[in-house]
């Protein structure tokens, strides 16, 4: 039996596709709640107003993103493994949804200090689960002992998404999860 969504989770999944299509600044809560397929006065009693859908669409889809990434790491015991799932993992998720993969990579990006560091907030999270591969490796002897976790977490992060960056940059132009396997041998080349 298929669950019936939420009115917020129709909300959000609304607010991604019209914010990828118009951007942050061009998508109107009229446009949202159409494609919600609900008053737009009704998107007011689920979010202050449209910053606030921003970060709240960010906490939702993130916090998904985290929990599927999770669960592929917890499959594997070596470091190595761990860090080949959580490339596969971030990558497969943002392949299937386009819109989610421009909002998260563009739009996030263009907003204003104070929205930054909310939404840096909402990401310490996939943050702290790399943190721990590189932790598991550097205690498993897989990775260097000598890594500074701060940099190679750095590194890790900013190639997969760079990576996710190019490949919109392109225009979706080939099949974003071929590219996990020459991410992690790099990785793995520099965390060793």
């Amino acid at each position: 039996m298929k669950r019936t969504m939420s009115k917020s989770d129709r909300i959000i999944d609304a607010a991604v596709k019209v914010i990828a299509k118009n951007g942050y600044h061009g998508a109107k809560v009229t446009a949202i709640a159409k494609e919600a397929g609900v008053a737009d006065g009704t998107i007011y009693l689920y979010f202050k107003n449209k910053e606030h859908l921003l970060i709240s669409l960010f906490e939702a889809k993130m916090g998904s993103f985290i929990e599927y990434s999770e669960a592929q790491i917890a499959n594997h015991q070596s470091a190595t493994k761990q860090l080949a799932a959580l490339i596969e993992a971030h990558l497969e998720q943002l392949s299937v949804d386009y819109d989610l993969a421009v909002v998260t990579q563009i739009e996030l990006r263009q907003s204003n200090q104070e929205m930054r560091q909310k939404i840096a907030t909402v990401l310490k999270p996939y943050l702290h689960l790399i943190d721990r591969v590189i932790h598991n490796g550097i205690a498993s002897g897989e990775f260097s002992a000598e890594l500074d976790y701060r940099l190679a977490r750095q590194m890790v992060f900013g190639t997969i998404d760079e990576v996710v960056t190019s490949w919109m940059a392109s225009g979706f132009k080939y099949d974003l999860l071929e590219t996990q396997h020459g991410i992690h041998r790099m990785l793995i080349k520099g965390l060793s």
